[in-house]
């Protein structure tokens, strides 16, 4: 076996070049001849141990021979040079590959081994390879080095000059985090032509004014460019004031950044001219490009190692005091700042970049990613967390490249900052025609909230309340909780602001009486002071102040909510009302914010006394839903990261050979029969009621006989392939009481379906408790799901699920337990036993587990799932597999 045949990829070296892997064989003769016969006597004696010339003819004539049983060799190449060579054979007890690799001199300590070993290791593990195993001159450090720093566990055994390394190719924790290291610095430095470009050129800038490459050479010359800028055109000499050239590779210096603003069809030419001429970044802003242009344009970037935004977009803009370039045809220069902004429609963009402006909120670097073909949010979100720039990050964002290696970076980066987004394609129409349980619950909002929650990314339901509560979150600080005073100078403006918040799912508590007392002495006659805290139209500015300050300083609450509208009754005008709010001086222990219904912005940021800002809102709502966002960000940072924990008496191996078993059998795949969807379960520890497979009358009525409990009663379900919801076809009899009730139900399925039954199934009456849900969904973007909630006939119809991305940690198995409206019958609600919820929690790690082994896992349904204080029980389980190769989303590549 050779493993997956991989297409080739590219991806990024250290240095941020890319590079393009692929299998290497019959072709590469020469090639691998040229790589060895060029390297220096010292490097070639370090490979071969020997610095004999023959030693290249005979590697380049393995290599030659072509893929074969247990052979596998990948080679990295640039721009049509080999630069590396990597290959594993596979040893007679099947667990382990002899390895080795080369670099071709001048590209030795620029990450290509350590590149080339990654893609290896995916080959071989696919190939059930558990190890490799290498020799080395103990001279040879580099080498060492290389295996040393992979992540994976190494083991070395000194035999002389030599020494003999193991790798390990368990995936684990700290391997992934090597690998992610790896790709964040390999990333960041490709990145630097595209932000920090020293030259740049505009192509497709017209002589006439009203031209989007035009209106991008004005903003770069007019956005105070510290760098050279230069136009390539044709004809003119000179465009807006700026020195143009006929082509790319007549100016006088060579562009890190080109923006092309050509017409379609000649995006590719013109991106082909600047590889040639060796730029090391695009952005392209021109649109339509149709499938074939789009191709080419993707296909010259990748074989001339050119990093890519666009196309379709609105460009792109860096502040930083050294850069401060605006390749953009917006109509107003981004201020200078601290949030990062990536968005993929240039209309959000411009809307987001406005509104930002607005609040005098600066950018620090935005980038209109368009149609995303290179350059995409995990990208941005790397760049942000190492600019040194960046405190905030803002990513509207309509799909995701790689969701998983997304919601590892952004788990990452939003402990160092808040990284917001807007949760866009809520809709749930693209799955109600689900077939099973499972795939009904996980709809597309599900998947995306459950990516969200995890990563700790705040999701906004619309631009206008991610602006809210960025600003919140750029001007105030987190609140510890979610217990909000609400102040006000009218009743019914109080009102609507407590029952906004509590909407938001936040608390207004009753304040202490001690805090009543005090707060009445600070307020004229008739004010309240429960909470919400009315203040009356009566109180001057100076009584407001005193209140809020004690509120803000002192109060139990974790938040201050002030509701202030102008009235003819109070000395002070509503302008020294506004001035009161904002005369709080000194840090704030909790974060205030403002509602004035009068204010004409939806959301404003009003000046403290003494520096700062207090946000304010036009609308109770949006005050409510920023402090609420505020408070879960608050709670997600004080969690401990979680773990995922081991599971005992896992079998994965067997259950990968019963899956290519059944596949084997069934090309296209399809559900599974009860007794190897008990066998694949089993693999995992979960079992289910006891059952028996019966092809007969009498073989039900005996399995009745061996399966009833005390009671004697039975259940009795048919079973055809491809029967999914028995209860809706009425496919199952209940209850079942003696030997000829079973021979009637089993008469009654044999009637109404006929041969179309081709057995039953028989389990024992279950005892009562509580029906749960549970269950996996392989998302083809996103990866397997874990869904759970209430289980039963009407799990659907009442659609009490919550949700979340395998691999399942302990506190994503807490958050499944705990966020679905009927968690509290599983904590003894009203005085019933609990149930046993270590039970319920294994069951999910070990749903989540099966669903990571085996990517051929398209569906899994367990419902109803029992659940009683003495342990939980599995009434009905159904597994649906197709084909499909793994894929490890960790892996580094570019798309």
């Amino acid at each position: 076996m050779t493993g997956v045949q991989e297409a080739p990829v590219h991806a990024l070296l250290a240095d941020g070049t890319t590079a393009r892997i692929r299998q290497a064989g019959p072709a590469d003769r020469e090639a691998v001849q040229r790589l060895y016969q060029e390297m220096s006597p010292q490097n070639l004696r370090l490979r071969f141990f020997t610095a004999n010339p023959a030693s290249a003819r005979l590697a380049a004539d393995r290599v030659a021979a072509g893929d074969r049983p247990g052979y596998r060799a990948l080679a990295a190449e640039y721009d049509g040079r080999l630069l590396g060579l990597a290959e594993y054979e596979i040893l007679p007890d099947g667990g382990t590959a002899d390895i080795s690799v080369a670099v071709a001199d001048g590209w030795h300590r620029r990450g290509v081994a350590t590149l080339l070993l990654e893609h290896l290791a995916h080959a071989a593990r696919a190939a059930h390879v558990t190890a490799f195993s290498a020799d080395a001159l103990a001279e040879n450090r580099d080498v060492l080095r290389v295996f040393h720093d992979l992540g994976l566990r190494v083991t070395r055994h000194f035999d002389g000059p030599e020494v003999h390394c193991t790798v390990e190719l368990t995936q684990d924790e700290t391997y992934l985090s090597a690998v992610e290291s790896r790709g964040r610095l390999a990333g960041i430095a490709s990145l630097q032509p595209l932000l920090r470009p020293g030259t740049v050129a505009v192509i497709g800038a017209g002589r006439t004014p009203g031209s989007v490459g035009r209106a991008i050479l004005r903003n770069i010359r007019n956005g105070s460019r510290t760098g050279r800028l230069y136009a390539v055109h044709p004809e003119a000499r000179s465009i807006a004031g700026v020195h143009a050239c006929r082509s790319v590779a007549d100016l006088p210096h060579v562009p890190d950044l080109a923006v092309i603003a050509v017409p379609a069809a000649a995006v590719p030419a013109a991106a082909e001219e600047c590889g040639r001429a060796r730029v090391r970044a695009l952005v392209v802003v021109s649109a339509g490009l149709d499938t074939r242009h789009s191709g080419a344009l993707l296909d010259v970037c990748r074989r001339h190692g050119m990093r890519l935004v666009g196309p379709n977009c609105l460009g792109l803009a860096n502040t930083e005091d050294d850069v401060r370039l605006d390749a953009t045809f917006a109509a107003r220069h981004p201020g200078p700042g601290s949030a990062g902004v990536a968005v993929q429609s240039a209309g959000v963009g411009i809307a987001l970049l406005d509104g930002l402006a607005r609040l005098g909120i600066g950018v620090s670097a935005f980038v209109s990613l368009g149609d995303k073909y290179d350059v995409g949010g995990n990208d941005m979100l790397q760049w942000w967390e190492a600019d040194g720039h960046t405190d905030l990050a803002l990513l509207p964002l309509e799909s995701f490249g790689n969701p998983r290696a997304f919601s590892r970076t952004a788990r990452r980066v939003a402990r160092s900052m808040p990284v917001l987004t807007v949760d866009a394609g809520r809709s749930e129409a693209g799955r109600r025609a689900a077939a099973s349980h499972t795939a009904a619950a996980a709809t597309p909002a599900m998947t995306r909230q459950a990516l969200f929650t995890q990563a700790g990314i705040t999701a906004t339901r619309t631009l206008g309340e991610l602006l809210g509560t960025a600003a919140l979150l750029h001007a105030q600080p987190l609140p510890r909780g979610t217990k909000v005073v609400v102040v006000s100078n009218a009743g019914g403006t109080g009102v609507l602001a407590a029952d906004a918040c509590v909407d938001a799912g936040l608390v207004v508590p009753r304040l202490p009486g001690d805090l009543v007392d005090e707060l009445r002495a600070l307020l004229p006659d008739g004010a309240t002071a429960g909470n919400p805290v009315d203040v009356t139209a009566t109180a001057d500015a100076e009584q407001l102040s005193r209140c809020i300050d004690h509120l803000v300083r002192r109060g139990p609450a974790d938040a201050v909510l002030v509701s202030l509208v102008p009235t003819a009754l109070a000395t002070a005008t509503g302008e020294d009302l506004v001035r009161a709010l904002t005369s709080v001086h000194g840090p704030l222990a909790r974060p205030l914010v403002a509602v004035l219904p009068a204010q004409a912005a939806r959301v404003e940021l009003l000046p403290r006394a003494g520096g700062g800002t207090v946000p304010a809102y036009s609308d109770a709502e949006d005050a409510a839903r920023a402090l609420a966002h505020a408070a879960a960000r608050a709670h997600w940072l004080a969690r401990l990261p979680g773990a995922v924990p081991e599971l005992p008496d896992v079998e994965t191996g067997r259950a990968k050979d019963l899956t290519a078993a059944f596949l084997d059998a069934e090309p296209d795949g399809g559900w599974l029969d009860p007794r190897t969807t008990a066998l694949l379960l089993g693999c995992y520890g979960i079992a289910q009621i006891a059952w028996a497979w019966a092809r007969d009358e009498d073989e039900a009525v005996a399995a009745a006989k061996r399966l009833a409990g005390p009671d004697g009663r039975v259940v009795m379900k048919a079973y055809w392939p491809g029967l999914l919801h028995k209860s809706e076809r009425h496919a199952l009899h209940l209850d079942l009481q003696n030997a000829s009730q079973v021979r009637a139900a089993h008469r009654d399925l044999v009637t109404r379906f006929g041969d179309r039954m081709t057995a039953v199934v028989v389990q024992p009456l279950a005892d009562r408790g509580t029906e749960l849900f549970a269950g996996v969904v392989q998302d083809e973007v996103f990866g397997p799901l874990v869904v759970f909630g209430l289980g039963g006939t009407a799990t659907e119809l009442l659609a009490d699920h919550a949700a979340r991305l395998a691999p399942l940690t302990d506190l994503d198995v807490h958050d499944l337990l705990t966020s679905p409206r009927c968690s509290p019958l599983l904590f003894g609600y009203a005085g019933s036993p609990a149930a046993d919820l270590g039970s319920l929690e294994q069951l999910l790690h070990r749903l989540s587990r099966m669903a990571c082994d085996l990517p051929e896992l398209a569906e899994a349904d367990l419902n109803p799932v029992l659940a009683g204080p003495r342990g939980i029980t599995t009434l009905d389980a159904r597994v649906r597999l197709v084909p499909r190769h793994p894929r490890d989303p960790y892996l580094r590549r570019l798309r």
